[in-house]
Formats: structure tokens, sequence, C-alpha cells
């Protein structure tokens, strides 16, 4: 691949800090983790006592201070190198999506109460907007949170949680308004566990991400109090939606053209050592030729992954280019995990191989953060 000049060398030592994390604390539990449908709780507690998560965070909130968002792009990019599905797609949301909503529109009281346990691994935050008979229309929602006296009182139920199961805090998109104009109606809120009413369901049986505790989510007249109101007032909640959104597609970007050079990798090293008919797979014209078509389509994603990733640290990221990212690169990490699985035979269909694995926990790439088709959609409205 063509050298990349985004990371200084305090990312790079990050880098080696990551991949030996995942290597000794992720790696050797994923059987164990896929059959209980979700990640020991104590690894995110190692995750926060070795600086991995937030570190865009200030340090009076518990992170490092860090200027841009490119260590949180380091642990993506491992957590994708490391083949993980589970604790990395867990802490994607936390520390990438759910930390920045706090970070970003909370007031001073809601950071320190929450920000320090996220990073430090005691507090895991999921964001729930997903509801049964909605998806990425958002202005759909039907759960709601009527004012009481100085309370919110919620009724509804969501479902496809990242972290649902494991989750200490999580923010619900819900209604606060009745004006019939969906966007002005949404308000993001804070609820936490424990809170009498707010119950959670068994992890959900998945294609793939086995170990991702991804469940439903129920509110029966769960009562918090306004000062979990995350932005200035209600009715807020699309606006901010809309600008972590772009974010979010690009981190989903970032993890799949990291995985379709991982897959690349591990197919060229297959290819070279399994024969047939008297010779390595890799010396038939049909494989190298194939093979060459991938790396070219891989090498092109990359370099508008790392544009954009460099737009994003200078806010300027625009969404329609964020969708762009999201939508093509989730495509070719399908496409390349398809066709190398086929030059893997049979052990491509066998879950020893981590072809399998890949194939299995990549396809909800094009469904979440927004499905494909209505990438599809922002990127023709922006034209």
């Amino acid at each position: 691949m063509i050298p990349r000049t985004l990371f200084s060398p305090e990312h790079e030592e990050f880098r080696k800090t990551v991949r030996r994390f995942y290597a000794e604390e992720i790696v050797p539990h994923r059987e164990q983790w896929e059959a209980q449908q979700h990640v020991d709780r104590k690894v995110w507690n190692r995750a926060g006592e070795l600086g991995l998560l937030c570190m865009h965070l200030p340090e009076e909130y518990g992170g490092v201070g860090a200027t841009d968002r490119l260590f949180n792009i380091v642990r993506i990019e491992e957590g994708a190198y490391a083949g993980d599905s589970g604790f990395s797609a867990g802490a994607g949301v936390h520390a990438d999506i759910v930390a920045n909503y706090v970070a970003n529109f909370g007031s001073p009281e809601q950071k320190k109460k929450w920000l320090p346990g996220m990073a430090d691994g005691s507090i895991v935050g999921a964001i729930a907007m997903t509801e049964p008979g909605t998806g990425s229309d958002l202005q759909a929602v039907r759960t709601t949170a009527v004012a009481d006296g100085d309370h919110y009182v919620i009724n509804g139920s969501k479902t496809f949680i990242t972290n649902g199961l494991l989750c200490d805090l999580c923010i619900v998109v819900a209604k606060t308004g009745a004006s019939g104009e969906g966007a002005k109606d949404i308000s993001l809120i804070v609820v936490e566990a424990g809170t009498p009413g707010f119950t959670k369901g068994k992890p959900l049986k998945k294609i793939g991400m086995h170990s991702q505790d991804t469940c439903e989510l129920f509110f029966d007249n769960v009562r918090v109090p306004k000062a979990n109101l995350l932005g200035p007032k209600e009715g807020m909640g699309f606006v901010m939606l809309m600008q972590e959104l772009a974010w979010e597609r690009l981190i989903t970007a970032v993890g799949c053209i990291a995985g379709c050079e991982r897959v690349l990798a591990a197919t060229l090293e297959y290819t070279k050592n399994r024969k047939a008919f008297g010779k390595p797979i890799a010396a038939f014209q049909n494989t190298r030729f194939r093979l060459a078509e991938l790396k070219a389509e891989i090498v092109i994603g990359r370099v508008y992954v790392d544009r954009c990733i460099e737009m994003a640290a200078k806010k300027k990221l625009a969404p329609d280019d964020a969708a762009i990212s999201k939508m093509w690169v989730t495509d070719l990490l399908s496409k390349v995990i398809d066709q190398c699985l086929q030059f893997h035979g049979g052990n491509g269909y066998m879950m020893e191989y981590p072809i399998a694995r890949a194939y299995c926990d990549t396809r909800a790439n094009r469904i979440y953060a927004g499905s494909n088709e209505i990438m599809k959609e922002l990127i023709a409205r922006a034209m």
C-alpha cells in the first residue's frame, strides 16, 4: 500500500499498545465471548486502565486532551486488523459516538458526571435510536418523553442497540413534542441503568458479531430528571444527531477499509501456500488478476478514507463525503470478502478460518449507521 501521512510518532506508539491489547485481552477470549453473546465487563475496565477509551476528551474529563481523533482512528483500525467485531464495535459506539454527544452537547454538570467514567471504562455507553418499526427514518420514532414536573416520563422500546446489555447509561432518542414536524419534536435524553422501568432484553441472535451485546431496550414509565436532557432545550435532538452522524459513518468506513486490507493480506498468504493441480493457487492467472483488481480498489478506497479523516480532523468533512465513504467502502468490504472466500474453497466456509468469520461479521456494515440505500439518497440530495 502507498505510504500514509496521517499519523505522528505518538500515534504509532499508541498503535503498539492497542495492538498488544487486542492480542492479549481480546483475541484469546473470542470464542468464549461469542458463546455468551457479550464480552466480559472487565475488559472495559482494562481498556480504560490503558487509556484506550475517549482519548480525545479534555484531561479534566478523563481523556488525554488529544487535539484530534486520530487516536480513536488507530483503535478502530487495530480492532479491524485483529478481526474483532465484539469489543471493537462496542468501543466505537461508546467512545466515538456516545461520548461525543455528551462532550459536545452536554452541560458542564453532565460532562463531569459521566465522561470520566466513560474514559476509565467504569461507565459503558449506548445510544438508542432504532425502534422495531423505525430504522433510518429517525423522525418517525414513537418513543415519547412527556414532561411531568422536574422529570420526563419515557415510554417506548428500542431494538438493535449496541452495548444494550452492558450499558450503564443510554442516550435515548425520544419525542418531547407533538408539533407534527418530526424533526422539531426529537430530543436526546440520558437514561441510567437501574432506573425503575428501564429494562434490557436478552442479547439478540445475529448472523455474526456474536460477542457484541446487541439487544432490545424497554421503557415503561421511566422517570428521569429533566437535567438529563442533552442540549440547550427540547427539540434539538435531530440537529445534534445530524451533526454527529457524519463521523459515525466515517468511522464505519475506517473499520471497513482496514478490514479489506486484513482480508486481502490473509488471502494472499493462503493462496501462496495452498496448492491445486500441483501448484499454488496464487500461480493461476485468474487468482493473480482478481487479487490485483481487489488491491487496486482497496488502495483507492484507503486514499479516499484517509482524505476524509483529514477533513474530519479540520472539522470540514461534508455529510455527503462521509456518506460516500460509508456506502462505497462497506460495499467494497463485502465484495473483497466474498471473492477471497472463494479462493479458500471449502475451507472458506469453515468457521475456523478467519475469512468465514469475516463473512458473517461484516454484513451488517451495509445496514447500520444508515443503510447504504439511505447513503445514496443523501449523496443525491447534495448533487
